[in-house]
């Protein structure tokens, strides 16, 4: 039938060269459907041979009909495998060339030999000789540890070259799951974990780790190398799909699809998961503070760092290079925890420390990432506990100078907060480690463990003598997890952050993490801890004099400004010291007035403490501040306020309301209840009236701000974690937000405070529904 068909056509004509594309769209059909031709075996191999030359196959569809006819259980293996190694040959080099010259979309024409081995069933049988094994109780004829790694290197070299690969390969679950049983083998975990991590990165369903066989004994198995690069694939495992854009989709449709979606998700139920498994997150801590050789001898290690990033830059390079830290593992007769032990061994003993040095630092990264999801997950308070038990702030603190901050790093672009950024080991190392900060400081007391035992005494004493109660988080502390020595990790992080060049993107990070310190209930003593560390003229000197001209950096630094100087009378006359012209304030002010969705929370932390101190006029030291401070004296004019006011709920709306510019609405709101608290809320609802028709636009502000406190009252009154955030933001008790919120949207259009009371009929627009999308 074959050979039939590879004859002329009596009534069309067809030639031989034009029947055969026919076979070659059958064989892709039938790998498609199921159905039918599926792979090179089912032709006969002297028309293999006979078309061959032409179609430039170099004698793939024969290797693969050799390879099917000896791949039988039954076979000898041996055979297998050097057909397994000619096709390997005519591959791999295609593979080189990928990476070397950096394809980043994979085109049939450029890899001719990777498409043709697909094409021809290639990748579909060495599925099949992989997983052969499973399918029989045969015992006596076992594939060899090089012929499963050649099997799973043809199919990595595949899945770069040749477009559909990888997901193919992802579609089919039985597969993908029987790719982490080889994960026990040591001499295969390499090609595995590298084919593994691919593979999730195209899924389209996140794989559910407790399918996984025996994962908790797997996992145990692991040396602390296979840990680091098992860490790889977790971090794929336990990421919501959307944490990078998280800023980028409106609560509204949120909203929407956590009343769809009420239960845990995957990643959730992953991070879970990997929590159950004993030992886990210890061994990752000791990971994490694993210390690293420091003999670096060489006048040009830095120099020497670089040029071995730039020759890793590709995944092939780089898991070579674990490979060889793999075999050179097995050498060894323990278990070792300091990388300066392994770095002596005889076949390590040639590579540079440079390199040595960049191998540590890619393997912490992804450590840090996996600790990071798990602080920011629904067992938080589960890992904090265990964080603090195995001295992982310690332990960082440790590393701190001699390899997370050797030195500035400039030249880089500004990232945001998606951890999947391009950019070299030693960036990647300090953007996790700044995280991983910020999500362990945030709204919780272990924040404390970033200081040593003279700074918290420090603490004390700056409450004792503002005769203020001192602190329970830091009287609770458990001095024996905190840092050692003579600088904790807060102080030492301060230090490079003054000395950050004025063009790095540090800066967003640094300031996100030592804000994070800060956040919660306002503490005095946090705050003068450090104003006398010169933060509040660093901050300002990077807003006034630096020229930053990044928006991220800004807000970043708008927001530390806030949680610094919050009903803090010192920080506002420190203030007053540096911004000593008119010239300075103006430019502060101008960088506030440049985009409020950044700086709001400036703004709010403005009104609060004028707020506050306004009464408090019996002390004489805030009389003198509140009269001497420009900041002060400019929101003290209630037609400056108006125009915060105005400009915050002109910038948002329900449609394209944020997690990040909801606060504008929040602020809105600040105002609004310290002006009810006096007994002005009238007075600000008839001149948000105003405005309106002076602007020509009757019932827009304020239809709109009705529209948001509707909004307001869904999203936060059914979220303890938002309503928290907001007490502490303000000091301000959530009841008063509520009731403010409730008056405000009062049906009752004879209330002098209810919104509908100043919108003319007309113009009353206050019933629409919002689209939950």
């Amino acid at each position: 039938m074959a050979s039939a068909e590879w004859s002329e056509s009596p009534r069309t004509g067809e030639t031989r060269s034009c029947r055969v594309w026919n076979i070659v769209t059958r064989i892709r059909q039938g790998q498609i459907t199921g159905r039918g031709m599926n792979r090179g075996t089912q032709i006969p191999e002297a028309l293999l041979n006979e078309r061959d030359t032409k179609a430039k196959w170099y004698g793939i569809p024969v290797l693969l009909q050799k390879l099917y006819e000896s791949s039988d259980p039954n076979s000898d293996l041996l055979q297998t495998h050097v057909f397994l190694k000619e096709i390997s040959a005519l591959l791999s080099k295609e593979a080189m060339t990928f990476v070397t010259e950096d394809r980043k979309t994979a085109q049939e024409s450029m890899f001719p030999n990777t498409y043709t081995f697909d094409l021809f069933g290639g990748v579909h049988l060495l599925v099949e000789i992989l997983m052969r094994p499973t399918l029989t109780t045969q015992k006596n004829n076992p594939m060899s540890d090089d012929l499963i790694k050649d099997c799973l290197s043809i199919l990595y070299n595949c899945c770069l070259c040749t477009e559909g690969v990888t997901k193919s390969l992802a579609a089919r679950s039985d597969f993908v799951l029987f790719l982490f049983t080889l994960m026990t083998n040591k001499k295969t975990f390499l090609q595995t974990a590298t084919l593994i991590e691919d593979i999730l990165g195209v899924k389209k369903e996140m794989i559910q780790l407790d399918d996984i066989p025996n994962l908790a004994s797997l996992v145990q198995s692991f040396d602390q190398q296979q840990l680091a690069n098992f860490c790889r694939i977790l971090s794929v495992t336990i990421s919501e799909l959307d944490v990078g854009n998280d800023d980028k989709h409106t609560l509204l449709a949120k909203n929407a699809q956590q009343k769809k979606n009420s239960s845990p998700s995957q990643a959730e139920i992953n991070q879970a998961t990997v929590l159950n498994i004993p030992g886990f997150i210890e061994r990752l801590c000791k990971l994490a503070t694993r210390k690293v050789s420091e003999n670096t001898r060489s006048s040009n290690f830095l120099q020497e760092l670089e040029d071995w990033y730039t020759w890793l830059d590709n995944a092939l390079v780089l898991d070579a290079l674990m490979q060889m830290a793999s075999v050179e593992a097995e050498h060894s007769s323990t278990e070792s925890s300091d990388e300066s032990s392994l770095a002596t061994s005889p076949q390590r003993h040639h590579l540079p420390q440079s390199m040595k040095i960049v191998h540590e630092i890619m393997y912490k990264v992804e450590v840090l990432y996996v600790l990071c999801v798990l602080l920011m997950g629904r067992q938080r308070t589960q890992v904090h506990k265990m964080l603090a038990e195995f001295k992982l702030i310690p332990g960082i603190n440790y590393l701190f100078d001699k390899l997370i901050w050797r030195k500035p790093t400039t030249n880089h672009v500004l990232h945001g907060q998606n951890q999947n950024c391009d950019c070299s080991p030693e960036i990647s190392m300090k953007i996790q480690f700044l995280r991983l900060l910020q999500s362990f400081s945030d709204h919780h007391e272990n924040k404390y463990l970033l200081l040593n035992n003279q700074e918290l005494n420090e603490l004390s004493a700056i409450s004792m003598m503002a005769d203020i109660p001192e602190v329970e988080a830091v009287v609770n502390t458990d001095r024996s997890l905190v840092c050692e020595g003579k600088r904790g990790l807060l102080t030492r992080l301060l230090s490079v952050m003054k000395k950050e060049p004025a063009d790095s993107s540090f800066r967003f990070w640094q300031a996100r993490a030592v804000e994070s310190f800060l956040r919660g209930v306002t503490s005095y003593a946090d705050q003068v801890f450090l104003l006398r560390r010169g933060l509040l003229e660093h901050i300002l000197f990077c807003i006034i004099d630096s020229e930053c001209k990044s928006r991220d950096v800004l807000q970043s630094y708008f927001d530390l400004l806030g949680e610094l100087m919050k009903f803090n009378l010192l920080a506002f006359k420190r203030f007053n010291k540096y911004v000593d012209t008119e010239e300075k304030f103006q430019i502060f002010l101008s960088q506030i007035n440049s985009s409020l969705v950044d700086s709001n929370m400036i703004v709010r932390c403005i009104v609060l403490s004028l707020d506050r101190f306004e009464s408090q006029t019996e002390d004489v030291k805030v009389v003198e501040v509140l009269s001497e401070c420009r900041l002060l004296s400019y929101m003290a004019r209630v037609e400056n306020r108006l125009a915060f006011l105005f400009r915050l709920i002109n910038i948002i709306s329900v449609e394209t309301l944020t997690q990040e510019n909801v606060s504008c609405l929040n602020t809105s709101l600040v105002i609004l209840m310290l002006a009810r608290s006096k007994g002005k809320l009238p007075f600000y609802l008839n001149a948000l009236r105003e405005k309106e028709y002076a602007e020509k636009y009757p019932g827009c502000i304020l239809n709109n701000f009705h529209n948001l406190l509707r909004f307001w009252q869904q999203h936060y009154l059914n979220k303890d974690k938002d309503r928290t955030s907001l007490e502490n933001s303000a000091c301000i008790c959530f009841s008063y937000w509520k009731t403010t919120v409730s008056v405000l949207l009062s049906p009752d259009r004879t209330s002098p405070v209810a919104i509908a009371s100043y919108i003319d009929e007309a113009y009353l627009d206050i019933d629409k529904e919002f689209m939950e999308e």
